[in-house]
């Protein structure tokens, strides 16, 4: 049993140190350690450990670490394999394509917003994917969807103080549990300047053969590109209409008006 616990506490230390780069920035073995409470020897030994198979990689020139090649591999398998991926693709290259913004679907992880997939479209361009990014539930058009499926009651446990990314960011749990409600009775939530000033989204919850919110699925882009003053209504109604296309792949029957 001692031995087993010291491996899982390897293995634990492990994917600490992988999770420091989850920020998207190259890190110093004094960053990681920091971040991970670890011992710098320790921090340098793990990371020497993760570059052996390929996990990081060191930049000769500069000493910083960033994430290996064979993670690129593992993510791929891991979204292939994820039956919304497979299912929602297609459908958000066609949204990317029609309406030239970004297209998305994400899940909820514990208190946050976690991308699956995206696309660009030529309005909406980025030079790296967000696919894996998290994103706070509470300022996030796609947030308010994922919300629907938490009770509540259970919101102010889960979400804890909502902190203020821009001042139209919705930090008043009763404001917050008003636009979800409403986001639930007319099929769509949006968010305009909410996590990012310029920037706006339409999002829909995308339900299983249950009729659970399993997943959200938004278009989003600067929000000049988008005009929601304009159209707010017909983007809403086709992100609607492609959310109950992915749903119907995994078994959802949306109900007929």
């Amino acid at each position: 049993m001692p031995s087993e616990r010291g491996n899982n506490q390897s293995v634990e230390k492990a994917v600490a140190v992988l999770n420091v780069f989850a920020g998207g920035q190259p890190q110093r073995v004094s960053d990681v350690a920091k971040a991970t409470q670890l011992g710098q020897s320790t921090a340098s030994r793990l990371l020497s450990t993760l570059e052996s198979v390929a996990l990081v990689e060191r930049d000769p020139i500069t000493g910083l670490y960033r994430l290996g090649p064979d993670v690129i591999t593992l993510g791929s398998v891991a979204l292939n394999q994820h039956p919304l991926y497979r299912g929602s693709r297609q459908v958000l290259q066609n949204l990317a394509a029609d309406l030239g913004l970004g297209a998305n679907v994400a899940v909820r992880r514990e208190d946050t917003v976690m991308y699956l997939a995206n696309f660009d479209g030529t309005k909406a361009p980025r030079n790296h994917t967000i696919a894996g990014r998290r994103d706070p539930l509470h300022a996030t058009s796609m947030g308010k969807c994922l919300l629907i499926g938490v009770p509540e009651a259970e919101r102010a446990d889960l979400l804890g103080d909502l902190v203020a990314y821009t001042v139209r960011t919705i930090t008043d749990l009763d404001r917050l549990n008003a636009e979800v409600a409403e986001a639930a009775a007319r099929g769509y939530a949006v968010d305009v300047d909410e996590f990012a000033l310029g920037r706006a989204s339409v999002a829909t919850p995308v339900r299983d053969q249950s009729g659970a919110v399993i997943a959200a699925l938004s278009i989003s882009g600067p929000a000049t590109a988008i005009r929601l003053d304009e159209r707010e209504a017909s983007l809403a109604a086709i992100v609607i209409e492609a959310a109950d296309r992915i749903g119907s792949g995994l078994g959802y029957v949306a109900a007929i008006a």
